[in-house]
């Protein structure tokens, strides 16, 4: 050994943990949720023309755009090149209805990016999730065109009712709750097949819950998200709308209406699934999809409620909670046991 080996030998270089990094990036994650979101994007231009690739193409645009101005505005590096925005305006525009005016959809997009994301930091520090914020946002604003629905070329209103033609069946089971009458739509099978394949009313990526399981699918082989949140709420809604059936069978809708009406498998699957807004263990997601599904169905089943849908509040109100469940819910420290107990036991039988 050298002299010059044996002097650089005395120092040691430690970094921050974690040690151990994976080989993908920002821009590879979002690459990723961009795939898995195609197969919807597929079906809502089947099911509402190219209009809806119009509303998608003006939320992305405005997005990208707002990002490039603020990071501009702020002396910040420009990170449109992550793919973030564009994931935001897609979701954005998931969640509005198909109907809604271009130039809505674009001050919901420089909502989602200048308010709820750049003001925090940018992305990794916003704590409510954009997309729905900028939903939120705009339901609160323009509460008329946001409610608005048209029927869509792939159902057949005669089946269900004429009211069908504009409004979501959860509007319509809202009503029916209120007024203290029946289920206005029965869940047989040809209508289970309808709402799973999208031949219903609603927000524009929403509808196809087979073209979003398809995703889903792609980001659990991708391992970009994992199963404790979605399951751990598609199960709670499913238990509580099964109690609610036993408890009122004349009124309450059946579990397979819950699970596919509405926004519930697009949260579930891609907004409750947020790395930055939702917690980062596995006990703390389950606990996120739990608290999630409790609140969406609250949010339905209260007769005296106006909003029929539960969704976008449920999970905005859990990501205010998430600093809270991860705090509670800590990662194990590398090379400490699962439990401190069995350690003392070991010492007390040693003496």
């Amino acid at each position: 050994m050298n002299g010059s080996q044996s002097k650089t030998s005395q120092f040691l270089i430690v970094g921050p943990s974690p040690h151990i990094h994976a080989p993908g990036s920002v821009r590879t994650i979002m690459l990723d949720v961009l795939i898995a979101l195609l197969p919807a994007l597929a079906a809502s231009c089947a099911i509402f023309g190219l209009r809806a690739l119009a509303l998608v193409s003006t939320c992305v645009a405005s997005c990208v755009l707002t990002e490039h101005l603020c990071r501009r505005a702020m002396r910040r590096p420009d990170t449109t090149g992550d793919l973030s925005a564009v994931v935001t305006g897609v979701l954005l525009a998931f969640n509005l209805p198909p109907t809604l005016p271009f130039w809505m959809a674009a001050l919901g997009s420089v909502f989602a990016i200048a308010i709820a994301k750049q003001v925090f930091g940018g992305l990794g520090y916003n704590p409510f999730n954009p997309a729905l914020a900028a939903r939120a946002f705009l339901l609160v604003s323009f509460t008329g065109a946001m409610t608005t629905w048209s029927a869509t070329a792939a159902f057949d209103p005669s089946s269900v009712a004429d009211a069908v033609t504009t409004a979501t069946p959860l509007g319509l089971a809202k009503a029916a709750m209120r007024s203290g009458l029946p289920p206005p739509i029965t869940m047989d099978a040809p209508m289970i097949w309808r709402f799973a394949t999208g031949g219903i009313n609603g927000c524009l990526g929403e509808t196809c819950s087979i073209a979003l399981l398809l995703g889903a699918c792609y980001l659990v082989f991708r391992k970009v998200i994992t199963l404790h949140t979605p399951i751990a709420y598609l199960g709670t809604v499913a238990v509580l709308a099964a109690a609610l059936r036993i408890a009122s069978p004349a009124t309450a809708m059946p579990v397979s209406f819950h699970l596919l009406s509405g926004g519930l498998m697009l949260g579930a699957l891609f907004m409750a699934t947020d790395m930055v807004t939702t917690p980062s263990t596995e006990a703390g997601k389950i606990i996120f999809g739990i608290g999630c599904g409790i609140l969406t169905m609250v949010i339905r089943s209260a007769r005296g409620g106006a909003y029929p849908e539960g969704v976008s509040f449920a999970i905005l109100i859990m990501n205010a909670f998430t600093p809270l469940i991860d705090r509670i819910t800590p990662h194990r420290v590398f090379g400490r046991g699962r439990k401190p107990k069995a350690k003392k036991e070991e010492a007390r039988r040693k003496a």
